[in-house]
């Protein structure tokens, strides 16, 4: 078994862990009627854009969600929320250091041996959900869910969802499409485009992602035998229709929509391993980006 395999079914366990902490975390995390930006690299930008969604749709107060090395500095923000899984990345520990002293931040991370816990104002360890594998699951996937926790928008069933996207079969001729499109809305559009990364980092496969109702403003041409188009939520009428109209398989996102993710973590794990590659090792990639002057 592969590290990344073992570290996403490990999930469950994860998340109810994070949830039970997240009353314990409160100080540190966003308060109700902050002006938040959150930022990120990479999986912990797509994390951040889901969890603005979420607290935004809540109305828990307007949240932003930045690459860090996009984060507009010009703006006035009441707390800024870093994801950092490494706690080294340079974008991330950066943005950080401009702020330290003007603007009050929290990192969550898995390391407290790095120096973003030097960086940031409070910090949030998660290293339960450290992981070995290039490839980030679970780390991703609870520091969310320490944050839907922290917005009382996390449920027991979420948990139960995740231990079933790990035992039920992925859909049949799935393994063996060309082309994947994962389609997301609100906060599972930061989803889709996690899950199209974990296709693309893992498996090398061609895969992309959109909103839900932007897909049928072009990308849908694409759609045809041997390609798979995935929802994660609830899809737009009619979307169903005509993407199976083309020839394409379609996937309902039955269950949560991060326990959907799991779903695509584990098809990436299975598309690497068919054409034989080695998911814990994408081509091209490590642990942390590193930038030196």
């Amino acid at each position: 078994m592969s590290h990344v395999e073992d570290e996403l079914t490990s999930q469950p366990e994860c998340w109810a862990r994070a949830a039970g902490e997240a009353a314990a975390h409160a100080r540190a995390l966003p308060a109700r009627g902050e002006r938040v930006a959150i930022v990120g690299c990479g999986t912990s930008y797509f994390m951040a854009q889901a969890a603005a969604a979420l607290r935004e749709g809540a109305g828990q107060g307007e949240t932003d969600a930045f690459a860090a090395s996009e984060f507009p500095h010009g703006r006035s923000y009441d707390r800024v929320l870093a994801l950092t899984r490494s706690g080294t990345t340079t974008e991330v520990l950066d943005v950080l250091g401009e702020l330290k002293g003007r603007i009050p931040t929290t990192a969550v991370t898995a390391d407290p041996g790095t120096p973003v816990v030097d960086t940031a104002d409070e910090v949030v360890v998660l290293d339960y959900a450290d992981e070995r594998s290039v490839v980030q699951t679970r780390f991703a996937t609870t520091a969310l869910t320490l944050l839907r926790a922290h917005l009382e928008l996390h449920g027991d069933g979420v948990v139960a969802d995740a231990a079933t996207a790990l035992s039920a079969p992925l859909p049949e001729r799935l393994v063996d499409c060309t082309q994947f499109t994962f389609l997301g809305r609100g906060w599972t559009v930061g989803l889709a485009h996690e899950a199209a990364l974990k296709m693309r980092e893992a498996s090398q496969s061609w895969t992309e992602s959109y909103p839900a109702m932007e897909y049928r403003h072009g990308p849908i041409s694409i759609t045809t035998r041997g390609t798979a188009t995935w929802m994660l939520g609830s899809a737009p009428p009619g979307l169903a229709e005509q993407v199976r109209a083309t020839g394409g398989l379609w996937i309902d996102g039955t269950l949560d929509p991060l326990a959907e993710l799991i779903r695509a973590q584990r098809l990436a794990v299975a598309v690497a391993e068919a054409r034989g590659l080695a998911p814990d090792h994408p081509r091209h990639l490590t642990r942390s980006v590193i930038l030196t002057p």
